[in-house]
């Protein structure tokens, strides 16, 4: 087709790409992504001339976002999450396994390897560890760590992290963020990239594997001269009004596991404080000197009030210590069991980390476990219940 000097042809955007990307006859096409076309599951599907579509290819652009992330299934029937390629982010990929075991209440990480991570130090390698926090929830209250791999971008961890008191309602709402960070021991450690897994995504009992490619920090809504922290801030308030329950509306503090028995022979109650998990950090060497306290209110002479030793330096005490509490049955119907722990300071107050009550007045699990102890006598009844932090009026000023 030819025009007069000085007059520009007007050529269609389809034979234009069509002319600049394939040599030979111009061929009529439905879309620009014909030309990147992407493999399918299939084993057949090679590569064909320019301008036809091989067979068992799909174009990027059409691709549902399953195939970027889509859940496959091994020969052994074990459900895997990955992406097609290692080369499909910047960031890199990592692999783990997830579990949750119904019976005991935990959920069990297995943060496996990575593979592919961004360069972060001048070598051109890295330092990683990953991180594991449980949303919505305190960050510092819920963490768990790995150990830190040196000058690599190829880290294997084969580590087991996992979080105790898990309940079925954890299971429903809550989201496993897992986080890859650089260590800089002059600097502060740098954000690699990041997953997030929402925990309905497991059944009880059953490993899911996943390799899925790590992905850049959420972005915020607050403005980039915002500092670290009050951006830290504003993630952790996104976090809580998406929180669909009530209860998640209070900071989550820690777990803790209650026996609750009430006695005929003995006509009492036994308290049993078995341990606690994922507790806040008070302390500025990142740990607490945790230890419990309760009360039956109300409680009129005051002396109802019993006290755990104190466990040094740790999130994840065991106590195992049992409180009896000499009453009638019919009495208990209409009294409420406080249950606070306490970071233990010397030469000032107490820090207050976290309660629950269990009675008439209290909700969810911890209402069902109380009315399960007075309609089951002389049965031990062990059950996780969340610290919160809000703090019972007739606690805010603590004893040593």
């Amino acid at each position: 087709m030819r025009g007069r000097r000085g007059d520009r042809m007007a050529i269609n955007i389809r034979e234009h790409m069509a002319i600049n990307v394939c040599p030979g006859p111009i061929r009529p096409i439905r879309q620009i992504s014909d030309y990147f076309p992407r493999r399918g599951p299939g084993p057949e599907g090679g590569g064909g001339a320019c301008g036809e579509t091989p067979a068992r290819l799909a174009p990027l652009a059409l691709a549902p976002p399953a195939a970027l992330l889509g859940a496959t299934t091994t020969e052994d029937g074990v459900e895997v999450d990955s992406y097609d390629s290692d080369d499909t982010t910047a960031l890199g990929t990592l692999e783990f396994d997830l579990l949750y075991d119904q019976t005991s209440c935990t959920l069990h990480c297995s943060i496996l390897r990575a593979k592919g991570l961004k360069p972060m130090d001048f070598n051109g390698l890295a330092d990683p560890y990953v991180k594991l926090h449980l949303l919505p929830g305190a960050c510092k209250a819920n963490k768990l760590k790995t150990k830190t791999q040196r000058n690599t971008l190829n880290p294997v961890w084969n580590e087991d992290l996992r979080y105790s008191g898990i309940t079925d309602d954890d299971i429903t709402h809550k989201v496993l963020r897992i986080s890859v960070c650089d260590e800089d021991k002059l600097s502060h450690n740098e954000f690699i990239g990041e997953i997030r897994v929402p925990l309905r995504r497991l059944k009880p009992s059953e490993k899911k594997h996943f390799n899925i490619c790590l992905e850049r920090q959420v972005p915020l809504a607050s403005p980039s001269s915002m500092s670290a922290a009050l951006r830290g801030i504003s993630c952790y308030l996104k976090e809580l009004e998406q929180a669909e329950q009530g209860p998640g509306l209070l900071e989550e503090r820690g777990r803790i596991l209650l026996s609750l028995s009430y006695s005929s022979r003995r006509r009492g109650l036994l308290v049993g404080i078995v341990r606690c998990a994922h507790l806040a950090a008070m302390d500025v060497n990142g740990y607490s000197d945790p230890y419990v306290k309760t009360y039956l209110r109300p409680d009129v002479d005051k002396k109802s009030k019993h006290k755990t030793c104190v466990k040094k330096k740790t999130l994840n005490p065991e106590f195992n210590e049992e409180f009896f509490y000499e009453m009638e049955r019919s009495a208990l119907a209409t009294k409420t069991l406080e249950v606070t722990v306490w970071d233990y300071d010397i030469g000032k107050s107490n820090d207050f980390i976290g309660g629950v009550s269990l009675g008439p007045g209290a909700r969810g699990e911890a209402r069902k476990h109380w009315d399960d102890c007075l309609q089951q006598p002389d049965t031990a009844l062990e059950r996780w219940h969340t610290l919160t932090s809000e703090l019972p009026p007739a606690a805010a000023l603590p004893l040593a």
